[in-house]
């Protein structure tokens, strides 16, 4: 009878046991799958678009006020017309874009690491922005005969937005301003990148068309030496904020 006791006594702890440690590990399954569920790639996380919506005044007022950008496709529109100056137009719709993308992943926490890079790209932006300014002044001076005055390119224009002042502090202040520091933040600056697209695309059209329609009024060479003098001196004084930063 005791011995009898003593076995029931043994199969019921050993059912204890076992009952404990299935609780145990279903518990712990649990805990693991409810952590792997709040666990996501950065390009699945949620995020609210309400920053998102509200970049777009600040990148519409930003886009369609004067700037390096405006001018020089004014400019390219008078003195080419429209069409020579699509490319120019496409060159800044995707390459301010990839830009901001590039800036807002990364770049610009070089920029504060090494100073030095930053002052480096800040002196070629107003070298440039000098030459380009001295392009638009004595474009009127050259014949179409000499094969010299020609738009930007594809490339050229995208390239340009990597020393253009004012694209620098578009793309700071979106990156800064309407977004989150969270895992979703490289969707964050994707959304503001591709949204941004549309909205350079149709900002530097309608200065191009600008600067096309007034050809017919700037058809002297009086007229269009006298509005590119004007678009020079207008890039010269973009470059003055870059100065005193």
């Amino acid at each position: 009878m005791a011995l009898a006791a003593l076995r029931s006594s043994e199969g019921g702890s050993s059912e204890g046991r076992s009952s404990r440690d299935g609780r145990s590990i279903m518990l712990h399954s649990w805990k693991l799958t409810c952590e792997l569920r709040e666990i996501h790639p950065p390009f699945m996380q949620p995020f609210s678009w309400a920053l998102i919506v509200a970049s777009f005044p600040f990148l519409t007022s930003m886009g369609f006020t004067p700037g390096p950008n405006n001018i020089l496709v004014a400019s390219s529109g008078v003195n080419f017309g429209f069409r020579a100056t699509v490319p120019h137009i496409l060159g800044i719709t995707f390459g301010f874009p990839i830009m901001l993308l590039v800036v807002g992943l990364g770049l610009a926490k070089i920029f504060i690491a090494v100073p030095l890079v930053h002052l480096a790209f800040k002196y070629i932006s107003i070298v440039y922005l000098v030459y380009l300014a001295w392009r638009i002044a004595n474009a009127a001076a050259l014949t179409p005969e000499a094969g010299s005055a020609k738009p930007l390119t594809f490339m050229q224009a995208a390239a340009f937005q990597w020393v253009n002042g004012k694209a620098w502090i578009i793309a700071v202040s979106a990156v800064t301003t309407y977004t989150v520091v969270d895992q979703s933040l490289p969707l964050q600056i994707l959304a503001i990148a591709i949204m941004d697209i549309g909205i350079t695309l149709v900002s530097v059209s309608c200065w191009t068309l600008f600067g096309h329609i007034l050809r017919d009024y700037l058809h002297t060479d009086a007229r269009r030496r006298g509005f590119n003098y004007t678009m020079a001196g207008l890039l010269l004084v973009s470059i003055l904020p870059v100065l005193w930063e």
